[in-house]
């Protein structure tokens, strides 16, 4: 009696893993795997609980071929969804390889296993630096935990050194902090409110070690703080002072060009092999490492000061091989 309660669940298991549209069973089959599972069915007994299934809100079609076969059609992630998620797996250098592989397998879960299969042959795990750090999973649960809570957070944080071994700063004493918030750029960062100066601060979680959440509530927040600004701050090209500059750009760099600005950035074409940028940029060494990148297909036109900063970027690039 105890396996014939099971038999909807079990049903409604096969149906997730066994079927897609291009891979339908019939109710033999259904059948036989409720018997492997040690329930006994019958035909009509199958009908029911696919009328069942139905009613509680699983998609099942049907379709014709020598018998009828049935499938679960509409699901939660659709496969090329579920291969996006996984694209973005990945890619994601905070990731180590483990966790890669952990997640895409529960992804994979979410989905028929012959199309699990399909999408397992397209998995490939770039071999781009990754994180070791096989505690950063876990941090970022608990700096999530935090913040919902209200609470504080302690942690050790460290260094690389040239040998691969970690330097922990403070001689290895524990940071107790106030958690802010969690942002995702290439690498995830812990924002932190600093009580003793006042001020923030940022952490690369996967250079965090042992964080804990503190059973201490957070110290009250600074009201004027604002979240986007401050990353972008720590993120990309923003850490330098605004200023707009024009530019000029070979017509092979528009995509990059676009990737940077935006699709809406005012540009301009000058002849058939050139065109002119003009917008706001926060000056300083990551906007000139930017430019910098494109030799001579790029150049910066104004302002005048900004051209001497960048004459002087460049000299200094160049004093290290002469």
């Amino acid at each position: 009696m105890a396996n014939k309660k099971l038999k909807l669940l079990y049903l409604a298991r096969f149906l997730q893993e066994q079927t897609d549209e291009e891979h339908p069973k019939t109710v033999q089959d259904m059948i036989a795997y409720l018997e492997r599972c040690g329930i006994s069915a019958e035909r009509k007994s199958i009908y029911d609980d696919l009328g069942l299934l139905q009613l509680y809100g699983m998609d099942i079609q049907s379709v014709r071929s020598k018998s009828y076969g049935y499938f679960l059609g509409q699901r939660d992630f659709q496969l090329p969804e579920l291969k996006m998620l996984i694209d973005v797996v990945q890619a994601s250098p905070f990731l180590t390889p483990g966790k890669s592989m952990e997640l895409i397998g529960k992804l994979e879960g979410l989905t028929s296993q012959p199309n699990a299969r399909q999408l397992r042959r397209q998995v490939y795990v770039m071999n781009r630096p990754r994180t070791n750090n096989e505690q950063l999973y876990y941090a970022v649960d608990g700096i999530n935990t935090a913040i919902n809570e209200n609470r504080k957070v302690t942690f050790r944080y460290f260094d690389w050194t040239v040998s691969g071994e970690k330097a922990f700063r403070r001689d290895g004493a524990a940071y107790l902090t106030n958690p802010v918030a969690l942002c995702v750029d290439r690498h995830y960062y812990l924002v932190a409110y600093d009580t003793a100066t006042r001020d923030y601060r940022h952490y690369r979680v996967d250079r965090i070690a042992g964080l804990t959440v503190s059973d201490q509530a957070r110290d009250p927040l600074p009201r004027a703080f604002d979240l986007g600004q401050y990353v972008k701050s720590i993120f990309d090209m923003y850490n330098g002072r605004t200023v707009t500059v024009r530019l000029q750009f070979d017509r092979s760099l528009i995509n990059a060009v676009i990737d940077r600005f935006g699709a809406k950035a005012p540009m301009h074409a000058i002849d058939e092999a050139h065109f002119t940028l003009t917008a706001p940029v926060e000056v300083g060494p990551t906007f000139f490492g930017w430019l910098f990148q494109f030799g001579t297909q790029a150049k910066l036109l104004s302002p005048d000061e900004v051209k001497a900063e960048f004459t002087d970027y460049c000299r200094g690039v160049l004093s290290q091989y002469e």
